[in-house]
């Protein structure tokens, strides 16, 4: 089988000429007092490497040794607490040309910077880590008279990784699909278990406990179980109230599986049917996906994406009376953004937000095959909305798709979760 990160790596260099790419790994976080934050490595250092410990620097170069990993070295004492380490030889079994301790940083980057016409850096991510690199240059710099040149150009190296990322590999498709398949069976059992008098803490433990019994290494993002009028909140976290005969549930929650993402949304009755009003906003919600969903395909754009929803959102809002414009004056002067506040899509992969470009010198960039985006419409109707009919008020509905651009359309990756009223309600009855 191919070396997925040999070959990412060998892409880079072919494009990198004369120039060199430093790249450090995620740094360790403090949650409390002397206890770390879970530690879940950068995704461009992981999507070159296949390798998740910290104080670690990749740096690929133009001459030999091309890739050269500085890493932590073994010790014993330290993996008696914390667990076995690769050290120096382990790097070389990854695919490095050189390995170094991470100690030897400030002695070794230096020579390997020199003869390169251009650095490919993040500058200002992490100011203590740009010193270093700062300092390396500068004593490059110093080695002018010895017939030694230096970088003197600092490049983005999202321009070089960030376009390789945003374009899907089988391999990686083969990891998205995989989250897919895990987050799905947590939103089915959590359709199955929701019941009025459940706490939305309970719903969310049944899907970590999913994520985590299929080798999933952690949610994608905190999971977002809303109930009632929760369900209006975009981003509602704390997940712990009590829901209610007659409300909805609005459950946005996917698993990483092997550092690949899915993003699912689903919006169910706690009792298990919905009320005339609730369905009456839900079948707008997701008339709207489908129009999007049919709106994707290569060469269209994000912008495409989000307008086939904003027009069936906002003609449901006003022929539900919730918006008094006609359709067309509440799309220009943005009304309907009072319920409909967010864009319909992002981009999706190592990052729930993943990399990419979504414009290219402000023009929206036309959709290729091999992207991977979410779709989510969604009306969301504050309980204290007294303009709004009586009926609708505190009800939020969002549906979210994983969606794959294809060579003549797309394909929705989270299609196994249940979305019409009549499937909804048969996986809450179950």
């Amino acid at each position: 089988m191919t070396d997925p990160y040999r070959e990412r790596r060998e892409r880079v260099l072919a494009s990198l000429g004369d120039a060199c790419l430093v790249l450090p790994s995620a740094p360790v976080h403090i949650r409390n007092n002397d206890v770390e934050h879970e530690y879940r490595q950068d995704s461009d250092f992981y999507y070159l490497t296949g390798f998740d410990e910290p104080s670690s620097v990749l740096v690929l170069r133009a001459e030999a040794p091309r890739v050269v990993l500085f890493v932590r070295p073994r010790d014993p004492e330290r993996e008696t607490w914390d667990g076995l380490r690769a050290g120096v030889d382990g790097a070389k079994a990854l695919g490095a040309d050189e390995a170094f301790p991470i100690s030897e940083l400030a002695a070794e980057l230096p020579k390997l910077l020199e003869n390169s016409s251009r650095l490919y850096y993040r500058l200002g991510h992490d100011r203590g880590f740009d010193d270093r690199v700062l300092a390396a240059l500068d004593v490059v710099r110093g080695r002018a008279k010895l017939g030694k040149w230096w970088p003197v150009q600092i490049v983005e190296p999202a321009t070089l990784v960030h376009e390789m990322r945003s374009i899907k590999s089988e391999h990686e498709l083969g990891l998205l699909r995989r989250a897919m398949e895990i987050s799905a069976e947590a939103h089915l059992a959590a359709m199955a278990k929701t019941r009025p008098g459940c706490y939305e803490y309970e719903i969310e433990a049944l899907l970590r406990s999913i994520f985590r019994k299929h080798g999933a290494e952690r949610p994608a993002y905190e999971p977002i179980v809303g109930s009632g009028p929760n369900a209006t909140i975009l981003h509602h976290r704390k997940n712990d109230r009590r829901m209610n005969e007659g409300e909805v549930l609005l459950i946005d929650a996917g698993c990483e599986y092997g550092y690949y993402a899915a993003d699912i949304t689903r919006t169910f009755p706690v009792s298990g049917r919905f009320s005339p009003a609730q369905r009456e906003l839900y079948e707008v919600v997701l008339e709207a996906q489908r129009a999007s969903i049919a709106a994707t395909c290569p060469g269209a754009t994000l912008d495409d994406v989000h307008a086939a929803s904003v027009r069936v959102l906002t003609d449901g809002m006003v022929r539900l009376g919730l918006l008094a414009e006609p359709a067309s004056e509440a799309i220009e002067k943005q009304t309907y953004k009072r319920y409909y506040m967010h864009r319909t899509s992002h981009w999706l992969g190592m990052d729930v937000h993943d990399v990419g470009p979504y414009f290219d010198r402000g023009k929206a960039r036309p959709l290729c095959a091999g992207q991977v985006l979410t779709i989510e419409p969604g009306l969301y109707v504050r309980a204290d909305d007294g303009d709004a009919p009586a009926q609708f008020r505190g009800i939020g509905i969002r549906i979210e798709d994983d969606v794959l651009v294809t060579a003549d359309g797309c394909e929705v990756l989270s299609e196994a979760v249940p979305k019409t009223v009549a499937d909804i309600e048969r996986a809450t009855a179950s």
